[in-house]
């Protein structure tokens, strides 16, 4: 279901999810696949941006992001505030590996007014275009 790639210059991979399958998943399990995919797009960003002088942009710490969608869920504004970055880092690494078809911030916003667990897939499909760029 998912294709694995290589990060260039750090020694995992990130993966190229079905964009559906990201959506549905999250639903189907009431957001416990969103977190564990939230967590691990960003635990792949990081190590693209820790292996290419790129943390500023990328971020550097996946289980910061994963509190503040949990834990920080009660309080509203941390969660909130780190889905917005979270989707800036997506943007962001669109931008540095030459990606076609960045993914657009008010699109994003709308999908996630109207039915959350899409914008997950939304952001994903901007991930899956920038996994195969970062390796030409």
């Amino acid at each position: 279901m998912a294709q694995e790639v290589q990060i260039r210059g750090a020694g995992s991979t990130a993966k190229i999810r079905d964009v559906i399958a990201v959506t549905l998943l999250t639903f189907v399990t009431l957001g416990i696949y969103g977190v564990v995919w939230y967590y691990k797009v960003n635990r792949e960003m990081a190590d693209y941006g820790k292996a290419n002088g790129k943390t500023d942009e990328l971020g550097t710490s996946p289980g910061t992001s994963l509190v503040a969608i949990t834990l920080g869920a009660l309080v509203v504004i941390p969660a909130l505030v780190s889905i917005y970055r979270t989707f800036q880092r997506a943007q962001a690494l669109q931008r540095i590996t030459g990606a076609s078809g960045p993914i657009n911030g008010w699109l994003g916003l709308v999908i996630f007014l109207i039915f959350s667990p899409a914008l997950w897939g939304y952001m994903q499909s901007g991930l899956n275009s920038s996994w195969p760029a970062q390796t030409a």
